[in-house]
């Protein structure tokens, strides 16, 4: 036979042996006890790291909340710290392949001066605003782009040479642009 609702919260919660069922001694009469139960917190010690597998979104929104009350005992230290390391990782990310498309526009612009189009003028100026942007909200990420500027060269020459089927030997080893020109709004490449 299925238990009552009541019964059945009792079980789940270990409250089985308290009967929410007794004898009023003022009346006389079986009356219902009404009773607080005290349920688990899903979110306890030990189960934020098990939120963050179920539902990511939850997981990130107790863990801000976990912050701002700074109940630190409960955050889920380990995903936490790879999630934060995981941001840098892709804002890194973003400034070498914005960097890249922009090279190979710039290369396409300055080695293949018949096809030039308002559609290579709109992506170097898109992906030098996105750059800009993500300075501006990162400063300390400009360092990584010039750390990062003569490998994004080379991806961006061999992309290229592949995308335009001119030989890779066209484009010079270092880059014919300085981190600063690549940058500059007002800079297109010459033949």
């Amino acid at each position: 036979m299925a238990l009552p609702f009541w019964e059945l919260v009792l079980e789940m919660n270990g409250l089985h042996n308290r009967s929410p069922i007794s004898i009023c001694y003022t009346c006389g009469k079986i009356c219902l006890k009404i009773m607080t139960v005290a349920l688990p917190n899903p979110f306890q010690a030990g189960t934020h790291s098990t939120l963050y597998e179920q539902d990511y979104a939850l997981w990130l929104e107790q863990a801000v909340d976990f912050l701002r009350s700074q109940n630190f005992a409960e955050i889920d230290l380990e995903n936490l710290i790879a999630e934060l390391e995981g941001m840098g990782g892709s804002q890194k990310q973003a400034i070498e392949s914005n960097l890249e498309v922009l090279l190979m526009h710039l290369l396409k612009y300055k080695y293949q001066s018949e096809k030039r189009s308002n559609s290579w003028r709109y992506t170097i100026i898109e992906h030098r605003l996105r750059l800009h942007k993500a300075f501006k909200h990162s400063p300390s990420l400009k360092r990584y782009f010039l750390q990062e500027f003569a490998d994004c060269y080379l991806n961006a020459r061999k992309l290229t040479s592949a995308e335009t089927g001119l030989a890779i030997a066209t484009f010079p080893m270092e880059s014919p642009f300085t981190p600063e020109q690549t940058l500059d709004e007002d800079f297109l490449p010459e033949d």
